[in-house]
C-alpha cells in the first residue's frame, strides 16, 4: 500500500510539472526565490504599523515565531529525519521532469519549506486583517502559486506540499496565538497601570 501511495505521488508530480513553457520557466525561476517577494513583505509590514500602531510590534513577533517555526521544523527537523531525495535529484525520475536549466535545491524533498512558511505566512496575515481587508485573503493564492514553482521546478512532490501546508498552517496559528497573548497581556497591563 505504500509502495502505490509513493508510486501515485510520483505519477501527480509528473503530471503537474508537465505543464511547462519555455517563457514560463524564467517566471517560476523568479517566483521560487523569496527576494522576489521582498516588496509584498515590506507592504505588509508597512499594513501592520499603519493598522495597528504600537501593537503592531506583538503582531510582528507572532509573525516571525511564524516564519521560524516553519523554517525550523522543516529544514533541521523533518527533512533530515524523512531524508527523502529531492525528484530533481533522484535516480528513479532522471528524464521524467521538466527541469529549467538544470535548476535543484539542496538537502532534501519531505516537507516542503516553501509551502509551510507561505501558507503560514498567508494565514497569519489573513487572520489579522480579516476585518479590515478582505483582500487579504489573496494571499492563500500567492501561497499556492509560490508552492506550485517548486513542483513545476522538480524539486518537491505533492505529498511534500500537503505535509508542508499543514505544517504552516499549525504554525501560523501558533503565531496567531502567541500575537494573541501578548496583545492580551499588554492590554491588561496598560489598565494596570491606569487604575
Amino acid at each position: 500500500m505504500f509502495e502505490r501511495l509513493v508510486q501515485w505521488d510520483k505519477d501527480l508530480l509528473i503530471f503537474l510539472n508537465g505543464f511547462h513553457a519555455p517563457w514560463l520557466d524564467p517566471m517560476m525561476l523568479a517566483m521560487t526565490h523569496t527576494l522576489f517577494w521582498l516588496p509584498l513583505y515590506l507592504l505588509l509590514i508597512f499594513l501592520l504599523f499603519r493598522t495597528f500602531k504600537r501593537e503592531a510590534w506583538f503582531l510582528l513577533i507572532g509573525a516571525v515565531i511564524t516564519i521560524v517555526l516553519c523554517d525550523q521544523l522543516t529544514s533541521e527537523l523533518i527533512k533530515p529525519h524523512f531524508a527523502r531525495l529531492r525528484p530533481s535529484l533522484d535516480p528513479a525520475m532522471a528524464g521524467l521532469l521538466h527541469l529549467v536549466d538544470g535548476y535543484t535545491a539542496e538537502n532534501f524533498s519531505f516537507s516542503s519549506g516553501h509551502a509551510a512558511n507561505t501558507f503560514g505566512v498567508a494565514l497569519f496575515f489573513w487572520f489579522t486583517f480579516r476585518k479590515v481587508s478582505k483582500w487579504m485573503a489573496l494571499l492563500f493564492a500567492w501561497a499556492a502559486l509560490m508552492t506550485y514553482t517548486r513542483i513545476y521546478l522538480g524539486v518537491h512532490y505533492p505529498v511534500d506540499i500537503l505535509a508542508g501546508i499543514s505544517l504552516g498552517l499549525c504554525c501560523g496559528a501558533i503565531g496567531i496565538a502567541t500575537s494573541y497573548y501578548l496583545r492580551t497581556w499588554n492590554a491588561a497591563r496598560k489598565r494596570q497601570t491606569t487604575d
